[in-house]
């Protein structure tokens, strides 16, 4: 008997949590991110009457106001998201314990064992539907099918507030007929990669020969083939202890060169004092610590360290990151680009364990101590409190890298990735459609 697998995405999420904070504001255009009044950000999300005019996620704010004149922008609340997915998740699991979160607005569930108490695929998509839109006064789109892919197409395939079942029936009238790059993984270069080779649509890549897509694409080549066939086995595992974001992190492109490795810690600080109290403000610690560095001629490089406890003081991540920084850079250009980023995060209220080597009450002093200047910035502003070091260059002490979405980029939330878990999909067997 096939699996019920449904893959719920709630829909405009950041600009559908913020038009119910907002009534004010009624049916009229509004995208979330950035800072209007400095002129720069991006569009994280925009509502549907945005959307209709023509303002697409990723766009700079100039541009979005050029295109919809009328629009309004917020600024993102990353903590009431956060929220309102818990609030999600929380109904998804009244109807089973298999919930795989893929971001903080999407999620799997395979209903396949409540399917006797509590009708099959389509009945619990049509509750779980009506009691979002009823409890939380959001829609999502629904979609259902045997596997995870064909689920995760099937909220895509109708936006918003819809509900499409996909099966053995009828996915290739949907399915084949769509193009390529409306399967999970198809990006850009993908499919352009697929065009080359006269494949433009889903069905081109179900029935090419697998060796040929193996040949072109790698073992990935071999993965589309299973996920346009509807051989995706993979099982929805649910994430136990994990988030539904995947890392925080925040970057900036500097006012002026980075030179030494003075200046470099300069902003790392800035950096990690901003992902610190983004954590903190979430309730998350994390294992592995990150940076990204981009020299002034725009090549650039990432790494990152396991620390052996999760932290989310900014102290620890900025040291951290210093040291991967002094480790892996040499100093032939200058430096134009830096990124710090936690990632393995978790929520801070569950234990850990300690170690001989580190000072327990020297870390309480160090989190109370962000704690204060948190509430102190909370309620006074950001420069109330300010490090002796901040002032040491006026130009790097500009960055604002406390903003929700300035000079440094929005502290980044990343979901987790289809293959995080390591999980194995069907792979074709070698005498399978080769000619």
């Amino acid at each position: 008997m096939d699996r019920a697998i449904l893959h719920s995405d709630m829909n405009a999420f950041y600009a559908s949590v913020e038009m119910l904070h907002h009534p004010e504001f009624g049916d009229r255009p509004l995208a979330v991110g950035g800072d209007p009044e400095a002129r720069h950000g991006i569009v994280l999300t925009a509502n549907y009457p945005a959307k209709k005019r023509g303002v697409k996620t990723g766009m700079a704010l100039w541009q979005a106001r050029q295109t919809c004149p009328e629009i309004i922008f917020v600024p993102p609340r990353m903590d009431l998201y956060l929220r309102f997915s818990e609030l999600a998740h929380e109904i998804y699991a009244e109807y089973t314990d298999l919930l795989e979160p893929f971001g903080i607005d999407e999620s799997w569930l395979d209903v396949s064992a409540c399917q006797s108490a509590m009708g099959d695929g389509m009945s619990v998509a049509c509750e779980i539907s009506r009691r979002i839109k009823k409890e939380l006064g959001l829609t999502v789109s629904i979609g259902i099918s045997w596997n995870k892919i064909f689920a995760k197409f099937g909220s895509d395939y109708k936006k918003p507030d819809a509900i499409t079942q996909i099966t053995r029936g009828n996915y290739r009238d949907i399915i084949w007929r769509s193009p390529a790059s409306d399967l999970l993984y198809v990006g850009r270069s993908t499919a352009r990669k697929l065009r080359n080779l006269g494949i433009f649509t889903i069905g081109d890549i179900a029935t090419c020969d697998p060796a040929v897509l193996s040949a072109h694409l790698g073992k990935m080549g071999l993965v589309l083939w299973t996920f346009a066939n509807g051989e995706d086995r993979t099982p929805v595992e649910p994430d136990g202890l994990d988030t539904p974001v995947k890392s925080i992190g925040n970057s900036t492109t500097t006012p002026r060169d980075l030179l030494d490795n003075e200046d470099v810690r300069l902003v790392i600080l800035f950096l990690s004092e901003s992902v610190a109290s983004r954590l903190r403000k979430n309730h998350f610690v994390g294992r592995n610590i990150g940076i990204s560095v981009r020299d002034n001629e725009l090549s650039w490089f990432t790494r990152q360290q396991k620390i052996a406890i999760p932290t989310n003081i900014s102290a620890e991540i900025a040291r951290t990151a210093m040291e991967l920084f002094v480790r892996n850079y040499d100093w032939d250009k200058p430096v134009r680009s830096v990124g710090v980023r936690v990632s393995e995060l978790q929520p801070d209220r569950y234990c850990y364990q300690t170690d001989l080597f580190t000072d327990e009450n020297m870390r309480e002093k160090q989190l109370k101590a962000d704690m204060a200047v948190d509430e102190l910035r909370r309620r006074f502003g950001y420069d109330a409190v300010l490090r002796g070091r901040m002032y040491q260059d006026r130009i790097l002490a500009g960055l604002e890298a406390h903003a929700d979405d300035g000079p440094c980029a929005l502290g980044i939330v990343h979901p987790h990735g289809y293959f995080e878990k390591g999980v194995k999909v069907f792979e074709p067997e070698e005498n399978t459609r080769t000619g």
